[in-house]
């Protein structure tokens, strides 16, 4: 019994090499799998990381570029109002007047009002001899002048402004025939 009970102990011992060995031939087979599939996780992952990356700047220079355009039309609209303001100085100016302080009072005013604007990049539009365009322009009379070349500004009624190359006020003018 003892040669019995030796002979199966011996073909159980087998028996489970066998199965190790399986089982390890199984796990190098699997390995590379697994190895394939990680490193496809990985590339997904990265790529995943590089679109999120480049997503948010982006975002962040949209945003950047959206805040400076707001913060033009905001100037934009505020100069404009105030530009009656301002033809209302040139007026004060050009009014005869007895009291010179008070004249260069409203000159002081006047000229740092001017300053204000050209901080914030408001320039006045040429008009006066300049060539007429829409784009600047308003033309609001059509004149004879003979010392006006035609298609040119003969007259300014009312300066016009910009702030870069955006019209806050087109220069209403009388235009050469």
């Amino acid at each position: 019994m003892e040669n019995s009970d030796s002979k199966d102990l011996e073909q159980t011992a087998q028996t489970e090499e066998a199965a190790a060995e399986t089982a390890e031939a199984q796990v190098v087979e699997e390995q590379p799998d697994a190895d394939e599939k990680l490193a496809a996780e990985l590339a997904q992952v990265k790529d995943q990381l590089l679109r999120t990356m480049a997503e948010y700047d982006n975002h962040r220079k949209r945003t950047a570029k959206e805040k400076l355009e707001l913060r033009a039309d905001i100037i934009s609209n505020v100069v404009s109002d105030f530009l009656p303001v301002m033809d209302n100085l040139e007026r004060a100016i050009q009014a005869e007047c007895s009291d010179e302080k008070y004249k260069q009072g409203v000159q002081m005013i006047y000229d740092s009002f001017m300053a204000t604007l050209t901080k914030l990049g408001v320039t006045e539009i040429e008009s006066d001899g300049a060539e007429f365009n829409p784009q600047l322009h308003q033309a609001v009379q059509r004149v004879d002048d003979e010392n006006v070349e035609s298609g040119k500004v003969a007259k300014t009624f009312a300066k016009g402004y910009k702030i870069n190359d955006k019209v806050i006020r087109f220069a209403m003018v009388a235009v050469a025939n």
